[in-house]
This record gives structure tokens, sequence and C-alpha cells, in this order.
């Protein structure tokens, strides 16, 4: 459709956060597939408004103006949208954080806002919509990294919105910023589609982000060969994700199973008799839990 529209209306491009702020003869619309176009109004006559919004929805973002340092961010990862892209110094390691909000909660300024205090300096934030985007957090050897798990309850409970957060890896150079910016907004859509996790973290979501590219037909011979006849137990399912969760432990997966741990001792027995895969073994558990994954 993009490429469709753009014949028509030469001026066409896709969002772009630092056009927005700056440029306010254009007219934005929200595609079905949630991607943001806008339009120059020297290509817009009042019969092309009354079309577009036939099939298209008028968006009317209103986001705070980009800073000095998230203008440099928005440059290094969108190069082909700058006409200043350039490189700059980085005085500590830092990571991207994907965020995504509830629609229509909040307001990208009071998001921003809000945010800002739970950190010790300023974070550049990079939006993709009113509702998405990326946060570059800086980490220092003294502060550390932010533990997303420890603020979101609070950011939930003060701002009364639903937040999902996807936190990055730490890097240390802005080579590959670009490819690896748009691997994080990618995989947070993958994401939310396997799991309800307010927070995962890069290396939680390597598993899904593995499922997600493997045919579907691989997927179900996956499932078959391993599972076999536990297929559909729910039971023995949750006890093994558990179990990995718990970084095969047994005593503290007994614990949060409510189990004795000879219980437990059996029932991973029984697993064994009856597919020949001890979960017990790192590498067998590793191939059981993405059966799991894939099963549910």
């Amino acid at each position: 459709m993009i490429n469709q529209l753009k014949k028509l209306y030469p001026s066409l491009q896709l969002f772009d956060q630092s056009t927005l702020s700056s440029d306010s003869a254009y007219k934005w619309f929200s595609l079905a597939d949630g991607k943001i176009v806008g339009i120059h109004e020297k290509d817009l006559a009042p019969r092309d408004m009354s079309l577009l919004t036939t099939f298209l929805t008028p968006y009317n973002p209103t986001f705070p103006v980009l800073t000095d340092e998230e203008k440099k961010w928005s440059a290094a990862v969108n190069p082909e949208l700058s006409t200043d892209a350039q490189t700059f110094s980085l005085h500590s390691p830092y990571r991207f954080v994907h965020f995504s909000i509830q629609e229509k909660q909040i307001s990208p300024t009071a998001f921003k806002q809000a945010v800002q205090d739970f950190y010790a300096q300023h974070v550049p934030i990079l939006w993709e919509n009113d509702h998405q985007g990326i946060l570059v957090e800086y980490v220092t050897k003294e502060d550390g990294p932010i533990s997303y798990d420890e603020i979101i309850d609070v950011l939930m409970s003060d701002l009364y919105i639903k937040i999902h957060f996807f936190v990055g890896p730490l890097r240390a150079s802005l080579d590959g910023a670009t490819a690896h910016y748009r691997a994080m907004v990618d995989g947070a859509k993958t994401i939310s589609l396997y799991s309800k996790k307010t927070v995962i973290s890069y290396t939680d979501a390597v598993p899904y982000l593995l499922i997600d590219q493997t045919p579907e037909p691989f997927q179900n011979e996956i499932k078959k060969s391993v599972l076999q006849d536990y297929q559909g137990d729910e039971e023995t399912m949750k006890m093994i994700e558990v179990f990995v969760r718990n970084n095969l432990n047994i005593s503290e997966t007994a614990k949060a199973l409510h189990m004795h741990r000879n219980s437990l001792q059996y029932r991973f027995d029984r697993f064994y008799e009856n597919t020949g895969i001890d979960v017990r073994k790192f590498h067998d558990a590793l191939a059981v839990y993405l059966a799991i994954l894939i099963e549910k």
C-alpha cells in the first residue's frame, strides 16, 4: 500500500520523530499494520483528505521536542532518514530498552517526564509511535543497570498504565547500532506473540526469536519428537517449565510447585522412562523447554 500511495503523493514518508517535531505541514495517518505515514499538505486537496480518512486512521501525535542527545541517537540508528547522520563519543556502555504502553493511556510528554525520575541521568527516548519506542539507558560502573522488574510495578501503579519492557544487552560501541535498534523493535513485536511477561531480557527472549524463525512443519516435528505422549499434559509441562526457570534446581522447583522433592524426582524418573529424555541434564532440559514453548 505504501508504494501505491507514494505514486499518488510524492511527499509521503514513514514516521520519523524529528520530522513530527519540526514540520507541522504534514498530515499523518495510521495504516492497518501499525505503520505511520505522513503526506505534505501541498499534495492534499480537500477530496484527498476525505478519501484517505475512509481507509486510513488520522494520526495526531504530540511529542516532546527532541533533545540534542536524542537527535544524535536518531541520526545514528536511522541514517537513511537523517541528512546529518553522524557518530559521537560514548562515555559509558548503553543498552536499548524497548517499551510498549497500552494505546491512548498516557501522552508521550507525560510518559517521558515520569520515566526520567528513575534514572541517574537523562535518558534519550526514540519513539516508534505514540505508545512504543526505545529508551537509551547509559550504564555506569557506579550505578549499574536499572532493574526493570523492580520499577515496573511502581510505574504501572503511579501512572495507571500497562507497560512492557524488552531489555537489550549491554553494548560499548555504536558499530551495528542501526541493525541492533531494528532487531530490538522487530524482536519486541515477535515476543509479544509468545510471552505476556511485563519484563523480558534479551537472553530470555532468544528461544522465542528462534522459534519464530523456525518453519511450522519443523516446529511440529520438534514438539512431537520431544514431548511424545506428553503433548497436552499441562501439569507435566508446567512442572518442567518451572524446573528450567529455577535453573534445574530440584529444591527450589519443589518449593515453587508445593511438592515434596521426592515426588518431583519420581515424576522426572517417569518422564525419562517414557521418553528417554532426562530433564535433569541441561541439553535435555533445553530441548524439552523449546518444545514446551512451541506447544504453548
